[in-house]
C-alpha cells in the first residue's frame, strides 16, 4: 500500500493508493477519517491495512490539485546516516567507516514533495543528497539483526539537501543538515511489503534539472537498514513514527569539479525504484521563502 499525507482547504488528510494507481482518500474533518500516519503506526500491526479500506470508500484525490505534506511530518526522531555508500565516502574524502556515521535532523527542516527547498540567505552552497528512508512501525531496544526488519512499517524518499560551508564550520554537522526548508521527504510511505525485504536492491536516482547527478543501487550500502536498527538500537530505543535516513550515493555536487550547487529555478528529482520520485524546486530564501511553515508541502 501507499499512502499520501496532505492539505486541502486548509485541512489536513490522508490518502491510499489502490491497484488502478489511483488515491482515494479523506479529510480530517470526515466522520470515518482514520487518523494521520503517525497516529496509524503508533496503534500497531493491522491498523494502515484497516486504514486503507476505510479510505477506499472516501473520493478520488487528485495529488497534483491537493499540498503534500511530508508522511510523518513530526516523526519523533530523524536519524540520518552519513557516508553509507562506499564511492560516496571516497569522493567524500573519508575512508570507509566501519561504524555508521550518525547526525539527526529537526522536523522544522521537513518540506513535502513539491514544496520549495530553500537555499538560505547567508549561503550559496546548497547540496543534494537522494537518499532511502525506512519508517519505524515497532519498538524495540537491542534488535537483532536477524529480526530488525520486523520493526519497520514501511519507507520514503529523502532529499538531505546540505549547506556545505554550514555543514563543514565545525566538526559536527548538525547545523548545516537542518536549515529550515531543507529536508524534503516524500511523496508517499510505501509499505515494507510493497518491495524487496530492507529496500535491498533498488535504483536510487537524483537528477538535477534533468540531469542525472547521482545513480546507485541502496545493494552499495555500507550498513544495511536491518544492521542500522540493530546499531542504533544498542543505544536508542526505536520508536513508531521514528525515520532512518539512510546515506546518499556518489555524485554530489560538493565533489564535483567544479562543484555543482542547486541555485534558485532549478528541480531536483529524487526516484527510488518502487517508491516514487520526490520532486522539488529550489527558491532563494530573500525570494519569499523566509518563513517556512512547519510540516507544509
Amino acid at each position: 500500500m501507499r499512502f499520501a499525507a496532505f492539505r486541502s482547504g486548509g485541512q489536513e488528510g490522508l490518502a491510499a493508493a489502490y491497484s488502478d494507481g489511483a488515491f482515494y482518500g479523506l479529510l480530517s474533518s470526515d466522520a470515518d477519517y482514520p487518523g494521520s500516519l503517525l497516529t496509524l503506526i503508533q496503534k500497531g500491526a493491522g491498523a494502515l491495512e484497516a486504514a486503507a479500506a476505510v479510505l477506499r470508500n472516501g473520493p478520488a484525490i487528485d495529488l497534483e490539485n491537493v499540498e503534500l505534506l511530508p508522511p510523518l511530518p513530526n516523526p519523533g526522531k530523524i536519524i540520518c546516516v552519513g557516508l553509507n555508500y562506499v564511492d560516496h565516502s571516497i569522493e567524500s574524502g573519508f575512508s570507509v567507516p566501519v561504524y555508521p556515521t550518525i547526525f539527526t535532523r529537526f522536523s522544522s527542516s521537513l518540506i513535502g514533495a513539491g514544496a520549495s527547498i530553500v537555499r538560505p540567505a547567508v549561503s550559496d552552497h546548497l547540496d543534494y543528497e537522494g537518499e532511502m528512508v525506512a519508517v519505524i512501525g515497532v519498538a524495540g531496544r537491542h534488535i537483532a539483526e536477524s529480526n530488525a526488519l520486523d520493526h519497520v512499517a514501511g519507507y520514503s524518499i529523502f532529499n538531505d539537501a546540505s549547506v556545505r560551508d554550514y555543514q563543514r564550520k565545525s566538526p559536527q554537522w548538525t547545523i548545516g543538515k537542518n536549515f529550515d526548508g531543507t529536508g524534503a521527504f516524500g511523496p508517499y510511505l510505501t509499505t515494507a511489503d510493497e518491495i524487496p525485504p530492507g529496500g535491498k536492491g533498488l535504483r536510487i536516482q537524483t537528477r538535477l534539472n534533468g540531469a542525472i547527478v547521482q545513480d546507485a543501487s541502496t545493494n552499495d550500502m555500507v550498513f544495511s537498514v536491518a544492521r542500522l536498527i540493530s546499531i542504533l538500537s544498542e543505544a536508542i530505543t526505536l520508536s513508531p513514527g521514528d525515520i532512518i535516513v539512510s546515506g546518499t550515493p556518489a555524485g554530489v555536487g560538493m565533489a564535483r569539479n567544479p562543484p555543482l550547487f542547486m541555485k534558485h529555478g532549478d528541480v531536483c528529482e529524487v526516484e527510488i525504484e518502487g517508491l516514487g520520485i520526490l520532486r522539488n524546486p529550489i527558491e532563494d530564501e530573500l525570494s519569499g521563502s523566509s518563513c517556512v511553515e512547519v510540516g507544509a508541502a
